[in-house]
């Protein structure tokens, strides 16, 4: 046999793609467990897939047949661009992967295990049945774009232009790397706090920045002013916050989002603000960077569909900024996906246009199940840390006596059978995680409940 491919031709992988440099060679052996048909020589940090030696095979007759050499070349080893090198598997692939391995419940990827309402979903039907099905205006379909502005102002008070100042995005991934891409120069500075969702290093490695990083630390994660200030300077292109925080729960706080306000006024930056998670706020109010004097013109306001109404898998994202920054992100939203899904934008613009005691359920909802997750945890015997937003806790596992963060979580797939996310990938310095580790419970009551016994009575101190 020949393995020419990394796929099968069903496409199913042969073997897996490189795993990230952050990862540890235990995640290898654990991922590569299964049979293959090929040999597996680790070189550096990329996997490369090598065949046993080749055989030879002789064929006898009478008419003294020759012999036939069948060689089983290796296929070349993958390739990617230097940029983007050092980021290979996302740490979500991987344990996604262990999950289905070990049957382990899955509390580390953030998507729901239940389904998103049915006027949302009813809606996307209609839209589909009634013909809405070919390419969309680039910049999203008129209905989507006004109910996304006029639920900005709702929420901030600010009066946008839903055809300049709104640009429909494929999910909130898409719009952060649309505002990089299309604001961002080779060699600019931009600042980001960690731990921090893992695209934005790399479509910051994609455009060329110089990062630089300010830790968020434990217990509450508070931005370090004094710090900030310093790194901050005229040689600063933005600052890229997202409130509430994944993976920490953290809210910006006002005194806080006003320090980096006026840093930005001061020095001539730019602000990138993911607020995906603004629904879900528990301990606080969230505050969006725009609505604070003086910064929607130098703010991209970055958010989607998907947390809010548990439809993850629909990809409807938006950025929303001045005229004179929407023009950046739109030249290379043209060049990314250029159009995004257009009868979900159709039933997206419906799920916008609800009442508010839908968000109030929602927090009621969450509210119950992070108490289920919380209290476990702590029952459990970790370290569980505020969460004031979003549907993540970040605990600490050392009292669990494990190296790091991930022999902790390999160790909680494969004897425990629940899934965690070891969070020093969300860092520049992986060893400023090591500590951490990231649970979800953005989870039905039950799978919560579940996941909770399997620690109670499986996990134990070493």
């Amino acid at each position: 046999m020949i393995l020419s491919s990394p796929f099968t031709a069903s496409g199913a992988h042969h073997y897996e793609m490189p795993l990230s440099l952050r990862s540890f060679t235990s995640l290898n052996r654990a991922l590569l467990s299964s049979s293959s048909p090929s040999s597996l020589l680790l070189r550096g940090s990329s996997l490369v897939p090598t065949m046993a030696a080749s055989s030879t095979t002789t064929v006898s007759s009478t008419d003294a047949a020759p012999q036939l050499n069948q060689s089983t070349p290796s296929p070349p080893p993958v390739q990617v661009a230097k940029r983007l090198e050092k980021f290979k598997t996302t740490i979500f692939t991987q344990m996604s992967s262990l999950a289905i391995k070990h049957n382990a419940i899955n509390l580390g990827q953030g998507f729901p295990n239940f389904d998103g309402p049915d006027f949302v979903k009813d809606a996307a039907i209609e839209a589909i049945k009634a013909g809405k099905n070919q390419y969309a205006r680039g910049y999203g379909v008129p209905d989507l774009n006004s109910a996304i502005a006029s639920r900005f102002q709702k929420d901030t008070g600010l009066i946008v232009d839903p055809e300049k100042e709104v640009t429909v995005t494929s999910g909130c991934t898409e719009a952060i790397a649309a505002t990089i891409l299309g604001l961002v120069n080779p060699g600019d500075e931009v600042v980001l706090f960690a731990p921090f969702y893992d695209s934005y290093e790399a479509v910051l490695s994609m455009a060329g920045a110089n990062i630089k990083c300010i830790t968020l630390r434990p217990p509450d994660f508070a931005v370090p002013l004094e710090q900030l200030k310093s790194v901050v300077s005229a040689n600063t292109k933005a600052i890229m916050i997202n409130t509430p925080h994944n993976p920490t729960g953290k809210m910006f706080t006002r005194e806080e989002l006003e320090f980096i306000a006026q840093l930005c006024k001061e020095n001539d930056v730019l602000v990138f603000t993911d607020e995906v998670y603004d629904k879900l706020s528990f301990e606080m109010d969230h505050i969006s960077m725009a609505s604070l004097p003086g910064m929607f013109y130098r703010t991209v306001t970055l958010n989607s569909l998907g947390k809010t109404f548990s439809l993850t898998g629909w990809k409807i994202g938006w950025a929303v900024a001045p005229p004179h920054l929407t023009w950046g992100v739109r030249q290379a939203h043209s060049f990314l996906t250029f159009a995004t899904s257009t009868p979900m934008q159709f039933a997206a613009a419906t799920a916008l246009q609800t009442s508010d005691s839908y968000y109030e359920e929602l927090k009621r909802d969450y509210l119950a199940k992070k108490a289920i997750l919380v209290e476990g945890l702590e029952a459990v015997g970790f370290v569980v840390y505020p969460s004031s937003g979003t549907y993540f806790v970040v605990v600490d596992h050392t009292p669990f006596g494990f190296e790091n963060d991930v022999a902790f979580c390999e160790h909680l797939i494969e004897e425990v059978g629940v899934v965690a996310i070891p969070t020093s990938v969300f860092y520049l310095n992986p060893e400023e995680g090591k500590n951490l580790v990231r649970f979800t419970f953005c989870k039905d009551e039950a799978t919560l409940r579940g996941a909770v016994e399997r620690m109670k009575h499986k996990l134990r101190k070493r």
